[in-house]
């Protein structure tokens, strides 16, 4: 009989005593890991293309391997996690208006609604919140149905595509870019609100990478064209939000799929910041034609008015 390696002669001539695993200190194994030869129990080893390792090589083999990564990037993820996480902010965002207005067609009226809603007269009174606080706000159970169903239905790939970090900026710049388009060129007393300007950034997105992965536009398109036809057709809709949140999601997600893969992360930060500076340049311009602006009350009770020289 052969004494596995490691073993310790027993006293008397007694069997020799198995060495223990080396994470397990109180089972005896005759295993060892094909890798750092140290004792391992069944329950550490696992399969590997020569014999057995233990689950700590395994895990610095691993860490040591490429991790594939997406044209953005992004590493591979199975699940989306912002997408969920906004749909639910949206829900609460309309439930607690809805409550407070006593109505859930009439959510619009309610204090909570008026104090972060889009009014760009109330922006440039110095209510810049607003500008994205706006998009977390729906006009009813309709609207807020629509963009939640669209923002499910493209959110969770383009999500996978670019990772939490990239899409999360891609949405938000999206939905500012809506909000400084309203501001930019709307009716300075009409009020904004819902996520629209987001989520056609995101529809612009997937096209942006569709194109980058050579997959066919034409369902994507289509539905781009349907949603700026009902943002014409259907009254109440704000196409200046839309078509802003389109051109900001366009130019954002270019900017991380195109990126060259030796600089990516330079060349995507930087186009992402130089994208922010360039919107709140605009924001500034616009807040500077409008004047002074003074406010009185608050809630459903503020009035705006401009003061020019």
């Amino acid at each position: 009989m052969t004494v596995p390696p490691g073993s310790q002669p027993g006293a008397d001539g007694a069997p020799p005593q198995l060495p223990t695993c080396v994470r397990h200190p109180d089972r005896p194994t005759g295993l060892r890991c094909t890798r750092c030869e140290r004792p391992a129990c069944p329950e550490c080893l696992r399969n590997a293309a020569v014999g057995q390792q233990c689950v700590d090589c395994v895990a610095q083999g691993q860490r040591s391997m490429r991790q594939p990564v997406t044209v953005a990037g992004a590493r591979l993820a199975k699940k989306p996690i912002l997408v969920p996480a906004l749909v639910a902010i949206n829900v609460v965002a309309f439930a607690l208006t809805a409550v407070q207005a006593g109505s859930i067609g009439g959510n619009y009226t309610s204090a909570l609604f008026d104090d972060f809603a889009l009014w760009p007269v109330v922006g440039a009174g110095g209510q810049w919140w607003r500008l994205i606080s706006a998009g977390f706000l729906h006009i009813g159970l309709l609207h807020l149905a629509m963009n939640m169903i669209a923002l499910w239905v493209i959110g969770r790939d383009l999500e996978l595509l670019l990772g939490r970090l990239r899409f999360g900026a891609v949405y938000l710049l999206s939905l500012l870019g809506g909000s400084t388009a309203v501001f930019m060129f709307g009716d300075p007393a009409q009020m904004v609100a819902g996520a629209s300007g987001a989520v056609y950034g995101l529809m612009g997105g997937i096209a942006i990478a569709a194109l980058r992965l050579k997959i066919s536009l034409r369902p994507v398109l289509v539905v781009i064209g349907l949603n700026i036809a009902a943002s014409v057709l259907i009254p109440g809709l704000s196409l200046l939000g839309h078509l802003g949140g389109l051109v900001v999601g366009v130019l954002a997600t270019g900017a991380l799929v195109y990126a060259p893969r030796e600089r990516r992360t330079l060349v995507q930060v930087g186009a992402l910041t130089a994208l922010l500076v360039v919107l709140i340049a605009v924001l500034v311009t616009r807040d500077l034609q409008f004047g002074n602006v003074v406010c009185i009350g608050s809630g459903a009770e503020t009035r705006c008015g401009l003061l020019r020289s």
